[in-house]
């Protein structure tokens, strides 16, 4: 199995805003003051096509997808937490919290894969958890070591455990589960995605360790990676809140890796923990401030990665 992909997806946002009703549980997201609801857009349109730009410059295969006016899907920019594609030719697809991101799920999209050559051979749908209030947000809430067969999961009220060891036992994965935390006007919160505090490459992960507070948890995680020869590059709590756990390693041309992450996640890191990176891959990043701040995601989550097989057209 690989752990990186040349292929991504990406949604481009027609009707970005601050969602409302995602903001109950993600404390990164924010009310920009003064700006109209299409200035918003337009900024975070304005982010993604640079973004976009940079990926394809480097030889990232990035597929791009217009999202449509109707439904209303704020948050549509963040593929990666309503599904997931898999080697064997496997989607998943994933129950979210917010009921208006449910409306995501479209399935012209599988469609505009498959006309690219991408060979989708079968859907493990776990919308219908959704009825009963279980939620769990893709690879928001899951991050795969697919090389190693492990999957990582933060519990919280959008990554159930039971639906989370359902989907290990489908993907025939090994689950490391644990809760990770940040502090909100000085009480510790469940972090809503695991892939905010940490990421995982072929040769390194970055976690934000002090966010397990669980000490037999965090040596449990740190263990399971160090475990898989990866060298474990430590990042804080207010490196956190910039999106610097927020980050995915993609594979551009000649198959160089890549480890993609925003403007601001990367002003966070120190000279120690960039030098320490870059002994592993070379660090892409792309400013996103108006999509982090209303969105409350960065540069992972609007990049779902496709491992799908694929045909020669």
């Amino acid at each position: 199995m690989n752990q990186t992909t040349n292929s991504i997806l990406m949604i481009r946002p027609v009707a970005f805003r601050m969602n409302e009703q995602t903001a109950v549980n993600n404390y990164y997201q924010k009310v920009i003051d003064g700006l109209l609801p299409a200035t918003v857009n337009a900024k975070a349109q304005q982010e993604f096509d640079a973004f976009v730009a940079k990926l394809k410059a480097v030889g990232v295969d990035v597929i791009v997808v217009e999202d449509t006016l109707n439904p209303d899907t704020p948050d549509s920019i963040f593929p990666n937490n309503w599904i997931s594609f898999h080697e064997n030719g496997d989607i998943a697809l994933f129950p979210m919290f917010a009921e208006n991101r449910r409306l995501e799920r479209r399935e012209e999209i599988l469609d505009i894969l498959e006309e690219k050559g991408f060979f989708i051979d079968n859907i493990m749908d776990y919308t219908s958890a959704e009825e009963d209030d279980f939620f769990l947000e893709g690879t928001g809430s899951i991050l795969l070591d697919r090389e190693n067969g492990k999957a990582y999961c933060a519990l919280s009220p959008r990554a159930d455990e039971e639906l989370f060891i359902e989907f290990c036992e489908d993907f025939d994965l090994n689950p490391i589960i644990f809760e990770a935390f940040q502090t909100v006007n000085g009480e510790r919160k469940l972090i809503y995605h695991t892939n905010v505090m940490m990421c995982i490459g072929e040769t390194y992960a970055v976690i934000c360790a002090d966010s397990i507070d669980d000490k037999k948890e965090r040596k449990m995680v740190i263990d399971s990676l160090k475990g898989d020869d990866k060298e474990v590059i430590y990042i804080t709590e207010d490196q956190v809140n910039n999106f610097a756990g927020n980050m995915l390693e993609v594979k551009g041309a000649n198959d160089r890796r890549y480890l993609v992450m925003s403007a601001a996640a990367y002003k966070s890191l120190t000279k120690k923990q960039i030098a320490q990176l870059e002994e592993h891959v070379t660090i892409l990043s792309s400013s996103l401030d108006t999509i982090e701040a209303c969105g409350g995601g960065s540069a992972r989550c609007m990049m779902a990665e496709i491992f799908l097989p694929k045909e020669d057209i």
